[in-house]
């Protein structure tokens, strides 16, 4: 049997957690003005995926 191959693409933006998976959080790229400064800020902590996500992330990670 070949290797299943890792998607390297969601490998870049989702980490293994124990319960479930990690990434970072949307909206922080630009046009940061209008955001206020409590808003950056709590984007700045990496947010965990939906349960309902959990699978599909884990199909593109196989060895994570």
């Amino acid at each position: 049997m070949p290797k299943m191959k890792t998607h390297s693409g969601t490998a870049k933006r989702f980490k293994k957690t124990k319960n479930g998976f990690k990434c970072g959080q949307s909206h922080r790229r630009h046009i940061l003005t209008k955001k206020t400064t409590k808003r950056k800020r709590q984007l700045r902590k990496a947010a965990s995926i939906h349960p309902s996500d959990v699978p599909m992330v884990a199909r593109l990670l196989p060895y994570a």
